[in-house]
């Protein structure tokens, strides 16, 4: 596993069916989280990379780095991490507030 921040992102065996591409950014950046406040992205950087969402209550965000070399993944206040080969699923870190349980965001 890896941790970025208030992103994990967790090595699957198989993406699952249905899912839909998620478009790059203008910087041809897969963004899997944008800062709440300073607009900083959690960002893979690497053109044999695909990132793909369902839809729905349950909607999840999956990642998948084909053959080549690793993928990077960067974010303004953060090390780089660099992501093997495989097939990922993206998950947000949650907080309880008493208004509501949300996303965390950097």
């Amino acid at each position: 596993m890896y941790r970025q921040g208030d992103i994990l992102i967790k090595p699957i065996q198989r993406l699952p069916p249905n899912m839909e591409p998620v478009c790059r950014d203008p910087s041809y950046r897969l963004v899997l989280a944008y800062g709440e406040q300073t607009g900083h992205a959690h960002a893979i950087i690497s053109t044999n990379a695909a990132l793909y969402c369902t839809r729905g209550n349950d909607a999840s965000m999956y990642l998948e780095i084909t053959s080549g070399k690793p993928a990077e993944l960067r974010h303004e206040e953060h090390g780089v991490i660099m992501l093997p080969v495989g097939a990922y699923q993206i998950v947000r870190q949650r907080e309880y507030t008493p208004e509501a349980i949300r996303e965390v965001a950097d």
